[in-house]
């Protein structure tokens, strides 16, 4: 049986699109759920990645997780959002919070990211003092797991991955 299409959409806190494309639901564990992706829309125009990549959407948690695969020099990713919604089985909405932790491949530096997006974006579209708590608590958290081997960062995510490879 072919996995579900999910639009996912990434909106700002002021409710604008931010990024929306569909992703293949590839199937769900302790971590969350798992997507297929490859190609994302961003602003309006076709963005295509030269490799594949799998979105986590964790169950109740402020981030999302996209693991590349090589040769691209990011090999994780992490946005700081909003919890997911899913209003429908084929919908996942999220507001992204510009704040985000990547990690190289090589090097394996893990790097907190956008946080002068983040304090303008807080005073601009006035987030409230527990999506800020909120947010800075998973980005502390996702630096320690990134850096640590905590999974599914440590390369439980290579079968998810190799799925849409």
């Amino acid at each position: 049986m072919p996995p579900d299409v999910v639009r996912v959409d990434y909106r700002k806190y002021d409710g604008r699109p931010h990024r929306s494309y569909p992703a293949l639901r590839l199937g769900e564990d302790q971590h969350g759920v798992w997507l297929g992706v490859t190609q994302a829309i961003v602003d309006g125009a076709s963005f295509k990645y030269e490799e594949p990549y799998v979105l986590l959407v964790p169950h109740n948690a402020w981030y999302t997780a996209m693991f590349n695969a090589p040769p691209r020099r990011t090999e994780v990713y992490c946005d700081i959002a909003t919890p997911a919604g899913w209003p429908t089985n084929d919908r996942l909405e999220l507001v992204d919070l510009d704040l985000d932790v990547r990690r190289r491949r090589v090097t394996r530096t893990v790097e907190l990211v956008d946080q002068e997006e983040f304090e303008v974006h807080r005073i601009r579209f006035g987030y409230p003092d527990e999506v800020v708590e909120q947010a800075w608590k998973a980005a502390h958290w996702l630096v320690g797991a990134l850096a640590d081997g905590t999974e599914p960062f440590a390369g439980g995510y290579h079968a998810w991955l190799d799925l849409v490879r």
